[in-house]
């Protein structure tokens, strides 16, 4: 089987991997308004969200298989998985390859501390002999497809001549490295300067493993100007996507580029105190009308609804409608009835259908 990471265009985009947010519905739409698989459309590559190892060989299969459900509209598109136990990591990269991902995302960065207190997402930085089983694990239960790691820097500090060196040496296709360690969570701005380091540390061991870059990418110029300055192959953008799946579309202009508050201000504020202060500057907002990006809306929590009502709570729903609703006149008031009145999706439709009458937005 060919490995898909060899035809990518560099640097390539990645659409990053995001709990109760990259599920199979956000997909879609990122792929269809972000024209993937058209000229000048991306993403380049689609990941899933993380699913459980464990999950998947226990009673929690059923759930846990709709979160792997994809559609041939986002390929090439990434499984990523995590678990300590390499047995099942074996099984279910097998599961992976059976199903037609293109390749196999572990997932060794997520700081949650239900994650790590498994042994699993950033915990493993502490464990590096199962890191390495778990990697050897899906080896051999998907050997015909390429083997992807997704990391920090480190976990209390960065450590890129331990940790990041180790992972290297494990003779993966891809390295994703968001560049924060476990400690700092999103507390404070990613630093792209470790990057470079990690680029030089891989072409002065003569690897081919590609690596890629993420944390607080704005937007594709955003993201080509940091793969240019740190040398990565690859960018992943996360938080940027929010209410913007138009995103990833090269043809499409961006109005305002999201932005974080200074690194200082991270360390000694908390992190809602932060974000208040941010408030709608955070996001990145592309050219499209205020009528389409309400329609999207619409078009995202249907459909949600109708593929994973069943299993997902609609709250999930409720941090899409603040990404979505911001930048123009009167969003705020909107965001603040939706998020109190809409409790499905024909609520939210009645509520965004009123807006644009009484408004008449074009």
């Amino acid at each position: 089987m060919q490995n898909f990471w060899e035809n990518l265009p560099k640097p390539f985009f990645a659409l990053a991997p995001m709990a109760d947010v990259t599920d199979p519905v956000f997909r879609k739409i990122v792929a269809k308004y972000s024209r993937h698989g058209e000229e000048g459309g991306g993403p380049d590559v689609f990941w899933t969200e993380f699913v459980s190892c464990d999950g998947l060989m226990t009673g929690g299969r059923d759930a846990l298989m709709r979160d792997l459900a994809f559609t041939q509209g986002e390929k090439p598109i990434v499984a990523q998985l995590f678990t300590s136990k390499p047995e099942n990591m074996k099984k279910a990269a097998a599961l992976c390859a059976e199903l037609g991902f293109d390749g196999i995302d572990i997932n060794m960065g997520c700081p949650d501390r239900s994650i790590c207190k498994q042994l699993c997402g950033a915990e493993m930085i502490n464990h590096p002999q199962i890191a390495k089983e778990v990697i050897r694990a899906a080896k051999e239960g998907a050997p015909g497809l390429p083997i992807s790691v997704k990391t920090r820097i480190g976990y209390n500090k960065p450590d890129i001549d331990g940790w990041i060196k180790f992972l290297l040496e494990q003779d993966i296709a891809v390295l994703s490295i968001h560049v924060r360690t476990k400690k700092e969570l999103s507390k404070v701005p990613a630093n792209w300067e470790y990057m470079k380091k990690i680029v030089k540390l891989r072409d002065s061991m003569g690897l081919k493993t590609l690596l890629v870059g993420n944390g607080d990418v704005h937007s594709i110029r955003d993201g080509i100007q940091k793969a240019k300055e740190s040398g990565c192959d690859g960018v992943m953008i996360g938080r940027a996507v929010f209410g913007n799946p138009w995103l990833f579309d090269k043809k499409r202009s961006i109005l305002k580029e999201g932005r974080y508050m200074p690194k200082i201000v991270g360390k000694i504020l908390p992190r809602r105190w932060v974000k208040k202060i941010e408030g709608d500057s955070r996001y990145t907002i592309s050219e499209v009308s205020v009528r389409e990006k309400l329609e999207v809306l619409k078009e995202h929590t249907s459909l949600f609804e109708k593929e994973l009502g069943d299993i997902k709570n609609f709250a999930i729903m409720k941090k899409h409608f603040k990404a979505y609703i911001n930048g123009f006149e009167g969003a705020k008031e909107l965001r603040v009835r939706l998020m109190s009145e809409a409790t499905d999706s024909m609520s939210l439709s009645q509520i965004i259908d009123e807006f644009l009458k009484d408004r008449k937005v074009s």
